[in-house]
């Protein structure tokens, strides 16, 4: 915390102020560049053919600005990972910032449900592929392999549920 109150040019009392944990400040550093990724993408959205093609590039477009300063990366994922419920309201704002990424790439205004369920585990995916691609333990290729085939579950969101069983 001082080495950033330094850099800011603040006395670290003021930064305290703003962000009450190391925790804080990483989170709400999450929630700057999802705030700036999501103002890039609705300037220049992704171009897949389809939903789960433009979720898929959305994601990995995202992933490669970690990939920029991989120990902010991993200071920011770690920092949402461990985070407390002192820092739920900015943890919930990274989560809706980062479902209104996905379902404008989807091109969804009203989700189903169902939908929303795709999405949270898309979420879940993507936030698990960081996890592996820091430790070491998941290639790019693979980050990507596990993003596309998670997006896929997005055409599955769209038919019909089957009917259950009478009885």
């Amino acid at each position: 915390m001082r080495e950033v109150a330094e850099a800011a040019g603040v006395a670290l009392g003021t930064l305290y102020r703003y962000f009450p944990s190391k925790i804080h400040l990483l989170v709400a550093t999450m929630q700057d560049q999802l705030q700036h990724l999501h103002t890039t993408l609705r300037r220049r959205p992704p171009a897949g053919e389809d939903p789960a093609e433009r979720v898929a590039e959305t994601l990995m477009r995202a992933f490669r600005a970690l990939q920029r300063e991989p120990q902010l990366a991993d200071a920011m994922v770690r920092a949402l990972t461990f985070a407390d419920r002192s820092v739920s309201p900015e943890v919930d704002t990274v989560s809706r910032l980062t479902t209104a990424i996905i379902l404008d790439a989807m091109g969804t205004e009203r989700p189903t449900p169902e939908q929303l369920s795709v999405v949270r585990v898309i979420e879940h995916t993507w936030h698990s592929a960081l996890i592996t691609w820091l430790s070491g333990r998941a290639s790019i290729a693979q980050v990507r392999i596990d993003i596309e085939t998670a997006c896929q579950l997005i055409a599955l969101s769209g038919r019909a549920p089957e009917h259950a069983p009478a009885g």
